[in-house]
Order: structure tokens, then sequence, then C-alpha cells
């Protein structure tokens, strides 16, 4: 079990905490999202976990035991594959993966056994003689992932790993991150796709301005957001009705012919379908219920904008 309690983060100069009493805990084993707009707070949240910043109040602990002295024993159990390429362009695949398990301090057969078991998962095998700057972003992504895997780690935090890849590779890392979490090893998962989410996490965390708004297993994240109604009209809402429904349903939003409800009770229906059947409108397409990850990110955010 990893527990986060009561942690709080500043950065110099800043207004604000970027971290602001979070408490979670994150079960051994499998896939858990941390979710948040920009500027939420999961990056320094990390960051901490990888011990590149040090908790100013609060702390983290595995296994019941402080997470300094945790990675102390077992410097690394803990890897971080961040949204940014971290290797060595000018070096040949081979190359970086052998650079940075020698950076770990493993033994010269821990590192031969590690780079090798790390190429195979990534299926890097064919591209070993290849400069990494020369990579498609796909395999720059695999790249990425496969320097993580090379100390073997229990705990493997992966901040954005798809971002900018086509949707075969995608599929592969998706894969992949499945793969390493079924033989019982912790993934901590940052994505700002919310079907990704839904495609590999149990448990979800979500988090704004610093405080953990939201976590629990994933269905039941789900099944706390409301229900939402979405309509396809024959043409556009006229804007006297659009303005009545904006005074009762604030949440509304409106796309060309489509509305948006993303909170709705089934007892309001029936008087809606009343005032568009009185105004002449049209129902092409209507979905009504349960909300999906993205909609019940948005209810509880607020659909707040972030720079």
């Amino acid at each position: 079990m990893i527990r986060i309690d009561r942690l709080r983060y500043r950065y110099r100069g800043a207004s604000s905490p970027a971290l602001d009493g979070v408490s979670l805990d994150i079960g051994c084993g499998g896939v858990h999202g941390l979710l948040g707009p920009n500027g939420a707070g999961k990056t320094t949240l990390i960051s901490l976990l990888a011990g590149l910043l040090a908790p100013q109040e609060g702390g983290i602990s595995i296994g019941g035991e402080p997470l300094a002295a945790w990675r102390a024993a077992r410097p690394t159990a803990i890897a971080l594959v961040p949204q940014d390429y971290a290797f060595y362009p000018m070096l040949t695949v081979a190359e970086n993966l052998a650079f940075f398990a020698g950076a770990q301090g493993l033994s010269r057969r821990e590192r031969q056994a590690g780079c090798a078991e790390a190429m195979a998962f990534a299926c890097l095998d064919a591209v070993a003689g290849r400069r990494a700057g020369e990579l498609s972003g796909g395999l720059r992504r695999r790249l990425n992932l496969a320097i993580g895997l090379t100390g073997a780690p229990e705990v493997l935090l992966l901040d954005e790993p798809t971002v900018g890849v086509d949707p075969q590779s995608r599929r592969f890392l998706l894969d992949a991150v499945k793969r390493f979490a079924a033989a019982g090893r912790t993934v901590l998962y940052t994505s700002h796709y919310m079907e990704e989410v839904e495609a590999v996490c149990s448990h979800v965390a979500i988090i704004d301005h610093g405080k953990v708004l939201a976590a629990g297993p994933l269905a039941e994240i789900r099944r706390g957001g409301a229900a939402a109604l979405n309509l396809t009209l024959a043409r556009p809402l006229p804007e006297t009705l659009a303005a009545a429904w904006r005074a009762r349903f604030p949440a509304m939003e409106t796309a060309d012919n489509a509305v948006e409800f993303p909170c709705f009770a089934a007892d309001a229906l029936a008087p809606l379908f009343a005032e568009l059947a009185a105004a002449g409108l049209a129902v092409e397409h209507m979905a009504y219920g349960a909300p999906d990850l993205e909609q019940v990110f948005m209810q509880i955010t607020r659909h707040s904008a972030r720079d």
C-alpha cells in the first residue's frame, strides 16, 4: 500500500500550494489513474513519489515504511517515465538502455538482464542499433518506457505516456502497461485521454487545485456521476428557448444542433420534450444514462478551463 498522508507542497514564490493536504491510498498491484486539469498538482505529486522533490508537510509511506527509507533499501524499485523524451538522441536504442541501466548502479549481470528484458518487453530488438533521434514517435515512447523498466521496478510512474503517438502505438503501450501490472506490480498513470484511463485503470483519483476531489474504484467513480442527456435536434435551438433552458439548467451546453445536459434528472424529460414539440423541433438522436469518465471528470472539476 502506498499511503499519501496530508501532503502539502508550495513552490517558492507561488501564491497557492501545488498540493494542499492531499491524502490518498494506492493499493499494491494494478493500474491507478491520476487525473486532473493542467496545474492540478499531478506532476508535483509524481515528483514527490519519484523522490525528485521532498515533502514540506505530510508524508508518503509504502508498506508502512517511510518513502525515503523504502527507496534507500530498494534504489530501483520506483521508476518514473516522464512525458518528455528522456534519452540521448545521438545514442542507439541499445546504448541508451545500457547507459541508464548503468546509471542506476546495477551490477554487470543485472544491467545485461535488465536491458534484455526491457528491450524484449517494448519490442525494440529490431531497432536496437538505430539512433534514438531517428525513431518514429511511437518507437520513442516505447524507448522511454523501456528505459524506465531496466531496473525491474515494483512501482512505475507514467506521466502522459502516449502523447503524440499513432493509434497502433497507443494500443501497444496500453497493452504493455496492462502486462506490467498483471505481474503484480503497481502503475500510477496520468493522462488527459479519458478513454485510455477507462481502458487500463482499475482505480482513479481526481485532483484539482492541489486537493483530492474523488478517489476509488473506477466503477464507483462513474456511478457517482449524475446522469447526462445529449440531444441532436433537426435544427439549432431557438435563442428564446435556449435562454429559458440555461436559466433552469446552468450546465447546459450547445453546439450547432447538439444540446448537452451534464446533470439531468429523469423527471425533467417529459416537460423538456413538451417544450421542444411546442417549438416545432424534432429530435433526431437522444442519449441518456450513466456518464462516462470524461463526463464525471467534467462534473467534478466543474468544466474548469486550464492554460
